[in-house]
């Protein structure tokens, strides 16, 4: 047996291919400081061809090529999630000029009190964050997080670790972010059940992380509101990276739908600068609605997926509009109206806001595109089934097998999308062949999604966000984000293992 026919055909060949093949990505993505996408499409290529795929079945002929793994690989996910992000993106940048989110902040101040400030703020955070992308949140709380700080006195970080720990958590668990869309989609689980193990497993996580570790750590590491900033206005360099820290805006260059101005509207935040922006904000009533909407509506749908029978009136109903893109449709088109036309916006000024903010989502589209080829070329090539028989001969359960592997290519490589896509190429032959419920893969959807969060260090774009953005040292950054980001994973899994042993 030659060396080339081991590789393509022992077990032991193909996971040494398997390693050589995310070791190869690894040195283009932080030594060489390739694209991640150009990275994984390279990847893919060269293991499709190492491993004997023909060029005909890896790329197609001149006349047709649609039935090619290179094409299969990036529309069977792409058809999925482009609406999903697109859509999940244009309702987040109405939302964020609205002034929703100083409303709400504002509300949940006087609700909770002086005493019950960090709370607030982890809340907001928690509902802001849904429909706003990581970063966007960050630039858009961040001047409220300073006016709450000089008010009560304390450190920044009490205030801004719960509001981190909110972002954070529904970015990472919950659509329309990217993260558990595209791991959803590649591990085929609707999206009601991403949404309710989502949340199942990542509110107990915020808890944790981001209402008992932040107020532990922000009593004990004291960080004032940069003297530079005073009424709270933001930072000068407020719009930030062109892409997400969390998926996209990250040292590597994957790119997740960013910018944002981290513009203000309550009048005791606006300098001189906003003082024209400073309109009276929509209820928290209506911000939380239009939140709600296409939740209510995608687990409607997926109640009525399993309780209904087939074929009646109010079934379809309820599938068709809880189809997450018609579900994201209907919310944009409330928002367009109740959040804008209706309160004067035109429908010019409209159309500049969503084009503006899908510019940068061309980025983390390609990234997963690539992610998705590369991960049918492992299961095309049987690399797929060599690492699941392996993991199951040595008893590793697939979900603890998801988890470890996201972690570790996120710690290795700070990109979050990244690790998503690679591991679900990783293991998505174990997941085809193990028979999973829709609530079993939805978990280890959560799983996948927790590892690529997981400590988040000076190789994520986040983590130097967040060290400007509150006015702290990379010491004082590591010792507050990097461990709530480890303790949202740890706990996120944690739930998630837990549900696992009893659905």
């Amino acid at each position: 047996m030659t060396f080339l026919d081991w590789l393509q055909n022992d077990t032991a060949g193909l996971l040494t291919l398997a390693a050589v093949s995310v070791a190869l990505l690894l040195i283009m993505i932080m030594r060489l400081r390739l694209e991640p996408f150009i990275a994984l499409i390279v990847t893919g290529v060269l293991v499709a061809l190492v491993a004997g795929v023909s060029v005909t079945d890896l790329v197609g002929t001149p006349i047709k090529a649609s039935d090619s793994l290179f094409e299969t690989g990036f529309a069977g996910i792409l058809g999925h999630i482009a609406p999903i992000i697109g859509l999940g993106t244009v309702l987040g940048a109405i939302m964020e000029r609205s002034g929703g989110a100083d409303a709400l902040t504002e509300r949940l101040l006087r609700l909770f009190g002086p005493k019950g400030a960090p709370l607030a703020m982890g809340v907001t955070g928690l509902v802001l964050g849904i429909p706003v992308f990581f970063d966007i949140g960050i630039f858009v709380l961040a001047p409220l997080v300073y006016v709450a700080a000089r008010r009560g006195g304390r450190s920044l970080v009490l205030y801004a670790m719960p509001m981190l720990a909110g972002l954070s958590m529904t970015h990472a668990f919950l659509p329309p972010h990217p993260g558990p869309v595209t791991a959803g989609g590649l591990l085929g689980v609707g999206m009601g059940w991403v949404i309710a193990m989502g949340l199942l497993c990542g509110i107990p996580a915020w808890l944790v992380s981001g209402v008992w570790w932040g107020s532990f750590i922000g009593r004990r590491i004291q960080v004032g509101v940069p003297e530079d900033l005073p009424g709270g206005a933001a930072p000068a360099a407020a719009p930030g990276p062109a892409g997400s820290a969390r998926d996209a805006g990250d040292s590597n260059g994957d790119g997740d739908p960013g910018g944002g101005t981290g513009g203000v509207r309550t009048a005791e935040t606006a300098g001189p600068q906003t003082a024209v922006a400073v309109a009276a904000p929509p209820s928290v009533a209506l911000i939380s609605s239009i939140i709600a909407v296409p939740l209510v509506l995608i687990l409607a749908a997926t109640v009525a997926g399993v309780t209904l029978p087939e074929g009646t009136v109010f079934r379809d109903v309820l599938v068709l509009l809880g189809t997450p893109a018609i579900a994201l449709t209907l919310s944009v088109l409330l928002a367009l109206y109740l959040l804008g036309i209706r309160r004067g916006t035109s429908m010019a000024e409209l159309g500049r806001i969503s084009g503006e903010s899908l510019r940068p989502v061309g980025m983390i589209l390609l990234v997963v595109g690539a992610g998705a080829f590369f991960g049918k070329v492992l299961q095309t090539t049987g690399v797929g089934d060599a690492l699941a028989g392996s993991m199951t001969a040595i008893g590793l359960p697939v979900i603890a097998s998801a988890y470890l592997i996201s972690a570790a290519l996120r710690i290795a490589q700070g990109s979050a999308t990244v690790a998503i896509v690679t591991t679900a190429g990783i293991i998505g032959p174990t997941v085809a062949a193990g028979g999973y419920s829709q609530p079993q893969l939805a978990l280890i959807v959560v799983a996948v999604s927790a590892g690529s969060i997981i400590a988040s260090h000076v190789n994520d774009g986040g983590f130097w966000i967040v060290a400007k953005y509150f006015n702290m040292t990379v010491k004082q950054t590591l010792m507050t984000w990097t461990v709530l980001e480890t303790i949202l994973s740890v706990v996120g899994f944690a739930a998630a293992a837990l549900v696992w042993a009893v659905v």
